[in-house]
């Protein structure tokens, strides 16, 4: 049975994400574990942590998957954004640690038109300082990026190059986006491509580094560059290209996270369904 599910809202509180999880017919789930377009945060109490762990564990939905928020940008040249940028993952594992929360996704940045080997190196120790404070509690998820203009982590060869980096200092995977990785180039469409895609990734980084998968079909062409997320079977990966994916069998067992769009055509309950009906459920 395929492991489904999507992002869902902390309105009111964290413990409140876990039944509308359940209302979405989710078997997994991702959370920001705060406000993901500021920079202040409210602290985490101890009794909130408490109750979200026991709804989590009373609701036998697992893994909980968290996401770094908006603002943060770990490549950033920028002294005060990437001091903010470091203090952010930290802030973020630390509440993954209270939380029970296992993963962590990141996106690996921007070098906003700096020298990209620069960025890196800059993304690397960000990351790897957030890594250290989680005393192998939480592991940061490296996720692929759609190849937008001065973006850091599109390719398989440039993610396995940080993740080095950054894995003498902690545990670090990966999660892959289907819809940042068809606008990157990474042909989805059929069971051949994907299974061409699953051993490049498998040659490069390695199977056993694959944590978690954001399940998301696309409006950008393939090698679009384009970030544009669709619903399931809706957009240019289609039906056979995620059955493809979810029937694939190294891919067998992993969190798939719908992060599909916000709108009138299906909701999110929809696109889990329509996933687990491609999978022949």
């Amino acid at each position: 049975m395929i492991n489904i599910g999507c992002h869902v809202s902390i309105a009111g509180s964290l413990e409140k994400a876990v039944s509308r999880a359940q209302e979405r017919t989710c078997t997994t789930f991702q959370i920001f574990t705060r406000n993901p377009r500021g920079w202040k945060v409210k602290p985490l109490t101890t009794e909130d942590a408490e109750a979200f762990r026991l709804a989590v564990r009373e609701s036998d939905i697992a893994p909980v998957v968290a996401h770094m928020p908006y603002l943060p940008n770990p490549a950033s040249p920028r002294p005060e954004v990437w001091d903010k940028s470091v203090a952010a993952i930290a802030g973020e594992v630390e509440r993954c640690r209270m939380l029970g929360i296992p993963y962590l996704v990141t996106h690996l940045g921007s070098s906003l038109g700096s020298d990209a080997a620069e960025a890196r190196q800059r993304a690397i120790t960000a990351i790897g300082k957030g890594a250290a404070a989680s005393e192998g509690e939480v592991m940061i998820l490296l996720e692929n990026t759609a190849g937008t203009k001065n973006s850091i982590g599109t390719t398989f060869e440039e993610i396995a190059v940080i993740m080095e980096g950054v894995g003498r200092h902690g545990p670090v995977g990966v999660c892959f986006d289907t819809c940042h990785g068809f606008a990157a180039g990474y042909d989805l469409r059929t069971a051949e491509t994907t299974d061409a895609v699953v051993r490049h990734f498998d040659a490069v980084i390695g199977l056993s580094h694959l944590k978690v998968i954001h399940l998301n079909d696309t409006t950008s062409e393939l090698d679009g560059r384009r970030d544009r997320h669709e619903h399931i079977d809706l957009g240019k990966i289609g039906m056979e290209g995620i059955r493809s994916v979810v029937t694939h069998p190294a891919l067998q067992g992993l969190p798939f996270i719908c992060e599909t769009p916000v709108d009138k055509r299906r909701n999110d309950q929809g696109n889990i369904a329509c996933a687990r009906r491609i999978a022949g459920e």
